[in-house]
């Protein structure tokens, strides 16, 4: 009772010295409560102990002056991730001090608030910039991307297991929240500060600008940044001018679909040049221009593609390859499939969703009309409802709960290719007195993350792909390899050999005399694997056993074999629809064979 006593009767603490500072700050900033038995607590002890008291108030000070000024000079890509990057001037952490000290008390709790909630935005923003550059090589659209993470949920899921998942989604939650908390409570920490001390503030206030328009004017660097920043207004700027591009990029993506030079091609007049054959467009995951010309990945991937071409020319097939160039890198593979087979440039969400919708042809779909083909999916990678498959006009699709496969999931990557393929000629290739076929097939072993990884087998062997139990046993750990970036090169040119080994073996034992493959990669791997300049391309090449079916591209200026070659040529993915369809269609003075032909 005497210590209760003694505490009521302490000193008036509304006239602590700015030296006093500990007490003070502790009661401006609500810690103590409504209680007055907790508040004579709080305060008895920081009387007792005044030195550890101004410790943690400066300590949290500090803390939450840092936490401010990194959610400022915070860069959007990790290659910039470095000291100089967080030893410079932030223009609007100036800017905002002059303002929080001119407001009323009522007015400045509001913008302290408020301040603290966008700066928590602008760091969620950062951070999601960060994690698309370095799997997508492109910034985090705020309009387009969010759907994205059911998505990457997804394949964390089948990546990790379930529970694993769940548990880095609670904790980004967690992180997500916690972030908006404390970057709140730390500007109304400084806002109470700097009004206590507002002389000081003041004065270093202004010091502070003086020095930040002296350093912009004279151009002071640290390590190759200037000292003067103002990198987060000119990231929101930035922000503001892409979401204002997604709006407008609609209303120009429908004027472009709706000119499209193939939507009236009568049907006896499409792909004249391949009636009869059997047509596979194959797209193998990640194989990206890097997988044939990084040295430290091309020399393996390159004897496969040699040793592929040696093998199909010993089966009567030619082959020429090129280039193209993906609307995606490091995922999104769909945004290329739709540029590929539409004839447009297909780079975000907004347009897939537009022209998935729409009946432009595409060119599967132009398989489909011409009433020559059956038309085939195979989709191991599909899991749930797949509506798209009406867009490319496939008469029938394959997902992975159809293809019969009984073996383990190989992490993302459900079923083996060459499963994937082996199903293919029971389902449908393989089947007697057919017609003609069209098939669309992907190829997802060589998904990222590239471990573990199937290998080669006998086709005999392949039964339900139970056989693969043992093999996926024998692989190894996804979170093991991707500690080293060495390893994680190593692994995804693995997986590239594996998915190429399939397609030729494929061809070598099934093709026929009838047979025209086009396979291609549909994007560059992730960074990790490429470096951050490697560009968009992707390989392509064309196989058949016809010489008529090469004998129509020999005008493009593709390079002979399986592999394109540095100086081959690079067209857009978008121009391929209509180049192929040109190719094909009737030639000069000839007469079309009728679709039963």
């Amino acid at each position: 009772m005497s210590h209760f006593t003694r505490s009521r009767q302490l000193p008036d603490r509304d006239k602590a010295t700015p030296e006093d500072g500990a007490r003070g700050d502790h009661v401006a900033d609500g810690a103590a409560g409504d209680d007055p038995d907790e508040a004579v607590i709080s305060v008895g002890w920081r009387d007792r102990h005044p030195a550890a008291a101004r410790a943690v108030a400066w300590t949290g000070t500090g803390l939450a002056a840092a936490l401010v000024l990194f959610a400022l000079l915070l860069p959007d890509e990790l290659t910039r991730l470095t000291p100089g990057e967080f030893v410079r001037l932030p223009v609007e952490g100036i800017f905002g001090a002059a303002v929080l000290l001119v407001l009323p008390p009522k007015a400045r709790q509001v913008v302290a608030v408020l301040a603290g909630v966008g700066l928590g935005v602008l760091t969620l923003l950062n951070v999601l910039d960060m994690g698309f550059y370095a799997v997508l090589v492109r910034p985090f659209d705020p309009v387009l991307d969010w759907v994205l993470f059911d998505d990457a949920e997804s394949f964390l899921r089948d990546s990790v297991g379930r529970v694993d998942a769940i548990g880095v989604v609670i904790g980004v939650v967690v992180l997500v929240l916690s972030l908006f908390v404390l970057m709140t409570l730390a500007v109304v920490r400084l806002s109470r500060v700097m009004v206590r001390h507002s002389a000081v503030a003041t004065r270093t206030t202004f010091v502070l600008g003086t020095a930040w328009i002296a350093c912009a004017a004279l151009g002071v660097q640290v390590a190759g940044v200037p000292v003067a920043s103002r990198s987060a207004a000119e990231r929101v700027e930035d922000r503001a001018d892409r979401v204002r591009a997604s709006i407008k990029d609609e209303q120009v993506f429908a004027k472009e679909a709706a000119h499209d030079a193939f939507r009236d091609t009568p049907a006896d007049q499409l792909l004249t040049g391949l009636r009869g054959k059997d047509v596979l467009f194959t797209f193998i995951e990640s194989y990206g221009r890097s997988a044939v010309q990084d040295p430290r990945m091309a020399a393996q991937v390159d004897a496969v593609l040699a040793h592929g071409t040696s093998r199909l020319r010993k089966a009567g097939f030619s082959s020429r390859s090129a280039f193209l160039t993906s609307p995606t890198a490091g995922g999104g593979s769909w945004l290329a499939h739709s540029t590929f087979m539409s004839g447009l440039w297909i780079p975000n969400q907004q347009r897939y969703r537009t022209i998935t919708s729409s009946d432009r042809l595409t060119l599967t779909g132009a398989f489909r009309r011409a009433g020559a083909w059956r038309t085939a999916g195979i989709m191991p990678g599909v899991t749930r409802s797949w509506p798209e498959g009406k867009f490319y006009g496939l008469d029938n699709v394959y997902d992975t709960h159809h293809l019969g496969y009984q073996g383990p999931q190989f992490s993302w990557s459900r079923i083996p290719d060459q499963y994937s393929l082996s199903a293919f000629e029971r389902l449908e290739h393989g089947k007697p007195d057919r017609k003609p076929l069209m098939s669309e097939i992907i190829l997802v072993s060589s998904h990222n993350p590239w471990a573990p990884i199937p290998k080669m087998i006998g086709w005999d062997e392949l039964g339900d792909g139970s056989v693969y139990g043992a093999i996926k046993k024998a692989g190894k750990d996804p979170k093991e390899v991707w500690k080293d970036p060495a390893q994680v090169r190593t692994e995804y040119r693995r997986a590239i050999e594996y998915s190429l080994n399939s397609l030729i073996s494929y061809v070598e034992k099934y093709g026929n005399k009838n047979t025209v493959l086009v396979f291609l990669g549909d994007h560059q791997p992730v960074p990790t694997v490429t470096g951050d300049k490697a560009g968009r391309d992707v390989p392509i090449a064309i196989v058949a056993h016809d010489p008529a079916v090469m004998k129509r591209i020999s005008g493009w200026g593709w390079q002979d074999g399986l592999k394109p070659g540095p100086k081959a040529p690079v067209w857009r993915m978008d121009t391929f629809r209509d180049r192929f369809l040109t190719a094909y269609g009737p030639q000069p003075g000839a007469t079309p064979p009728s679709p039963g032909r």
